[in-house]
């Protein structure tokens, strides 16, 4: 669902010491896409998870979660159905 804002590009890459930061970063190159991970606090959706080397940032710090060159960040929304 978030290719519709990532221009149909599967995989992206952004800088950012944190997942707050490589949202920024990511919002700066496709504009919107922080509101649809993030709800009007600042805080990551319900329905968002983000995994940091296979982690999940809940777990972790959160989107103050650490970052460095290198790590493999996903985004996967949760899907709904039967």
């Amino acid at each position: 669902p978030l290719r519709r804002v990532t221009n149909g590009q599967d995989k992206v890459s952004v800088e950012g010491a944190s997942v707050n930061q490589l949202i920024a970063s990511l919002d700066t190159e496709f504009p919107g896409i922080k509101g649809r991970l993030c709800d009007d606090g600042g805080e990551l959706r319900n329905f968002i998870n983000i995994f940091v080397n296979g982690e999940d940032v809940r777990f972790l710090e959160g989107l103050n979660t650490s970052t460095k060159s290198g790590d493999e960040v996903s985004i996967v929304p949760a899907v709904a159905g039967g």
